[in-house]
């Protein structure tokens, strides 16, 4: 059911990597009923030919029938892969590492609809259609109208609301909306927080700090718009010098943000009346003048904890003064996507990270630690599925 795993730091025993060979489990259903019915959406969306769609039979009857295949010999990375992969071909899928099957799955689906060939359909996004929907609908248009009544408030109560908003993503509404200086979900937003350290994220960006600030974004699309307006922010009121946006190099786990999707964002925030186009011109000068960048690391997309991060990567975080981690795939690759005890220190779990680290997640899998046993107690007492539902977030800072 489960692979022992050691750690360098943490718990010196380590703990059980996540497989998802258990029926019901979270990784199961994964495996089981998303990964089959991304399979079919991907297949709607677009006006694929013979060869796509076969491909995509034979990736959907594999994942559910057969064995984990290698990338054919003529695929770009088969060699990164070969090795990655080496333990893991000729298995079932649920019985290898959850976080390796998941990005491994990715890097087939590509395959199947053509991303990486030489052929019409080198570059096209299987998943754009989902992120611009998204940006094109009404939420969107009602969370940017709300900044209007946010650019009046102290710049305190604005950066904790601004925070807010990055940390729940899809749910950014709840840190948009401000009445009477304060956000009008605050409270509900806060009880649903297992664990807050944003008092020390603002510690280590004083205003006028000469800070490096990089974040390593998430989710495109309705995710990636409070991402920017966040470092507008740090920018704006100089809690920032400097803001790095770290990106992935090609369409990963349906919605993640890749350069076009900031482009997307960008576009939307600039076209938008009010504060919502003020801070998109702000973002737009900022790329101009070097204070924000945009980079797109290959490590971004391997199966990988940061733990393995390469050198280059690790001196880019090292020279930050924070680096802000965005999202539950990003929890997981950090902390390791392993049956951590929930109460195990999220510091000792981090030590090998190279700086100041912030993780910023809304809870949508099972991995999570750091928690105070009081809270996990409460937590486990409710009866409802907090790990994995989206229902709860957390900020954790190691210093």
């Amino acid at each position: 059911m489960t692979e022992k795993t050691s750690r360098s730091s943490g718990d010196a025993t380590g703990a059980p990597v996540i497989l998802s060979n258990e029926p019901g489990s979270f990784a199961w259903g994964v495996l089981a009923k998303r990964h089959p019915a991304l399979i079919q959406q991907v297949r709607d969306a677009f006006p694929y030919g013979r060869r796509q769609h076969e491909a995509l039979d034979a990736l959907l009857d594999e994942i559910t029938n057969g064995v984990i295949e290698p990338l054919a010999p003529e695929e770009h990375d088969r060699e990164c892969w070969a090795d990655w992969g080496r333990e893991y071909f000729g298995r079932s899928w649920y019985d290898v590492p959850f976080l390796w099957a998941e990005s491994y799955f990715y890097r087939r689906l590509l395959g199947a609809v053509g991303y990486f060939g030489t052929g019409p359909w080198q570059g096209v996004d299987p998943f754009a259609p989902f992120k611009r929907a998204e940006l094109r609908g009404e939420a969107v248009e009602e969370e940017l109208q709300a900044l209007d009544a946010l650019a009046s408030v102290l710049a305190d109560e604005r950066a904790a609301a601004l925070l807010h908003a990055s940390l729940w993503g899809n749910r950014a509404d709840l840190g948009f909306r401000v009445s009477a200086g304060e956000p009008a979900a605050g409270d509900a937003a806060v009880s649903a927080l297992v664990a807050d350290d944003s008092a020390l994220l603002w510690q280590l960006l004083p205003v006028g700090g000469s800070s490096t600030v990089a974040v390593v974004a998430d989710n495109a699309g309705r995710e990636l718009i409070p991402d920017l307006i966040l470092i507008d922010h740090l920018l704006e009121q100089r809690h920032a010098e400097q803001a790095v946006l770290h990106l992935k190099p090609y369409p990963y786990y349906v919605s993640d943000a890749m350069t076009a999707d900031v482009v997307d964002c960008l576009r939307r925030l600039t076209e938008a009346p009010g504060e919502a186009g003020a801070i998109g011109g702000r973002l737009w000068k900022a790329m101009a003048a070097g204070n924000l960048e945009v980079r797109a690391h290959p490590f971004f997309c391997a199966p990988l904890p940061y733990e393995e991060m390469p050198e280059d990567l690790r001196g880019e975080f090292e020279s930050a003064t924070l680096t802000i981690l965005k999202g539950d795939l990003n929890y997981r690759r950090l902390v390791g996507d392993q049956q951590w005890n929930a109460t195990a220190p999220f510091a000792d779990l981090t030590t090998y990270f190279p700086g100041a680290v912030a993780a910023l997640r809304t809870l949508k899998s099972d991995v999570i630690v750091g928690l105070e046993q009081e809270a996990l107690d409460a937590l486990e007492r409710s009866g409802a599925a907090w790990r994995t539902s989206g229902t709860h977030a957390l900020i954790q800072v190691r210093r």
